[in-house]
């Protein structure tokens, strides 16, 4: 992982792109979210999942109830245990989501250059002709001419079970479309998605809080994943929400931006957000073809200078079904790791793929090969312009650590940190090597109980490229006293060693509290 250079800028033998790659602990220094459902809610499968490279289980309530999710996260507990892999939960909402309904449960066909109507009355039977919405706003929001895509799964439009429609006219509260190709509907829902037109409901929705104040705070949640946001109020309103909850104010919300509302108000969302997460598939429906790839290099670069997690999504569609992604797809998830993104997020590849966890695997080592051409040198110094001068006392300690780890070519950068802060500045300038992130708790209480903080910090970095946790010994609050320090850190020097990502005479750099002073030091490792 140490290359600094773009491959096709420096000389090289062609012959060696064949050679295999060296098996490493960490697969890919780009992390991976996976979503969990009825082919990967299993023990053994989410375990396997986890060997391959999950490091976050995103869980989707856009379907499925909260039993079932639950059963599926004790599962994921379990094979925690098992593994002994860190994995941090995310919470998918529903978000603003317009739904045909077909309660007879039965196969639709449409065909191409027929008209269907879309209705507001959801006790009517849906057929090819006439199929009930649950928004009864549809007709004001729309006018002729409008598209309207509708899939139970939005994937790209192209197969038989995704239709286009176009709107021909409107007739008091319903909207009668044009079918632009023939498709068969199965299924008892499907979505339906508006193409650059406003959807006056909720970003979060009474269903969601409902989720999010039971499931949510039952299970702790790390991260929030706000489908469908439209501008940085829609993140002030979730946020003020988790605080009312309480147990949930240290969780994470992740914009999920999916449309071009998200898009013009790109700035204040990211202002607002802990992450984003550019979810291509109704993104890709709402722009044309050939800009979607401008708005993920140009919002992948905003969330990289800002120091906040970037989440792209559908890269291996084709997986839900084969064994190996199309040269397209694996072309799409190398340039998503070369734009700078922190984590792949896995949809149906995962939930209800055929071949889960060796998506996962494929991905992961994508992602590996990728890495090793990523120009960091150009990366680091544009991150360091852009932040300007002065810098602030943690920005200029952050970034002379790694500046300080590529000279000296060190294996690791080990960093101690208590909020998880100073471990995501040192992220933010992509070290070419990994960085472990020491978490040291704090006991804090509310007059009630007494805790530990750390286990939230620890796995919200899972997410972030290049950090790797370790939750501290409680009885060794590192940050205090000297010979407190040196026992934590020959622990993490222990478990680099354990894990196979140092050895003896290699260099590590160190960031970490002494007194009131941040220190970087180099240490070489004996025998």
């Amino acid at each position: 992982m140490n290359s600094n250079h773009l491959l096709l800028e420096e000389p090289m033998r062609m012959a060696s792109i064949l050679e295999p790659s060296r098996p490493s602990y960490f697969p890919s220094m780009t992390k991976i979210v996976g979503t969990l459902g009825p082919k990967s809610r299993s023990v053994e499968v989410i375990s396997r999942c986890l060997m391959a490279g999950m490091s976050v289980a995103r869980f989707d309530f856009t379907w499925g109830d909260a039993e079932f999710h639950q059963e599926t996260l004790e599962n994921l507990k379990i094979a925690i245990k098992k593994t002994k892999k860190l994995c941090s939960v995310m919470l998918d909402t529903t978000g603003p989501e317009v739904l045909v309904v077909n309660k007879g449960d039965h196969p639709i066909p449409l065909e191409a250059d027929s008209f269907v109507v879309l209705t507001p009355d959801q006790e009517k039977e849906a057929t090819s002709d006439l199929l009930p919405v649950n928004f009864g706003g549809l007709a004001k929001a729309v006018k002729p001419g409008d598209t309207i895509f509708l899939g139970q799964y939005l994937f790209t439009g192209s197969e038989t079970t995704s239709v286009w429609l176009e709107v021909s006219e409107v007739k008091g509260d319903d909207v009668v479309c044009l079918i632009k190709n023939s498709a068969v509907l199965a299924g008892t829902l499907y979505t339906l998605h508006v193409s650059q037109v406003h959807i006056d409901l909720p970003t979060l929705n009474d269903k969601d809080k409902e989720v999010i104040s039971t499931w949510g705070v039952k299970n702790n949640v790390d991260f929030l994943s706000l489908s469908h946001t439209r501008s940085g109020q829609d993140i002030r309103e979730a946020r003020e929400y988790l605080f009312k909850l309480g147990d949930l104010s240290q969780t994470q919300i992740f914009a999920k931006i999916e449309n071009v509302e998200g898009l013009v108000n790109f700035d204040e969302i990211l202002q607002e957000a802990d992450g984003i997460i550019l979810a291509r598939g109704n993104l890709g429906i709402d722009l044309p073809p050939e800009k979607v790839f401008l708005f993920q290099k140009a919002a992948v670069y905003k969330c990289n200078m800002a120091g906040k997690p970037a989440v792209v999504t559908r890269v291996v569609d084709s997986m839900t079904d084969n064994l190996r992604p199309t040269r397209a797809e694996a072309t799409d998830v190398a340039n998503a790791v070369l734009d700078g993104a922190d984590a792949i997020l896995l949809g149906a590849e995962t939930m209800r793929g055929l071949y889960p966890v060796e998506t996962i695997s494929i991905v992961g080592k994508i992602c590996g090969e990728s890495e090793k051409v990523y120009n960091q040198d150009s990366y680091f110094k544009n991150t360091v312009k852009y932040v300007g001068e002065p810098m602030s006392h943690m920005e200029s300690i952050a970034s002379s650590a790694v500046r300080a780890a590529i000279k000296v070519k060190a294996s690791i950068i080990i960093c101690f940190t208590s909020s998880g802060r100073a471990a995501r500045l040192i992220a933010k300038y992509r070290p070419t090597m990994p960085v472990l992130s020491v978490v040291i708790p704090h006991l804090k209480t509310n007059q009630l109980r007494w805790t530990f903080t750390g286990g939230f910090e620890a796995r919200q970095s899972l997410i972030i490229r290049g950090l790797f946790p370790m939750l501290a010994d409680p009885q060794h609050p590192g940050g205090s006293k000297s010979a407190t320090n040196e026992t934590v850190l020959k622990v993490a020097l222990d478990h680099g060693r354990n894990i196979g990502v140092i050895k003896s005479h290699d260099r590590v750099v160190v960031c970490q509290k002494v007194g009131d002073d941040s220190v970087v030091k180099i240490i070489e490792l004996e025998d």
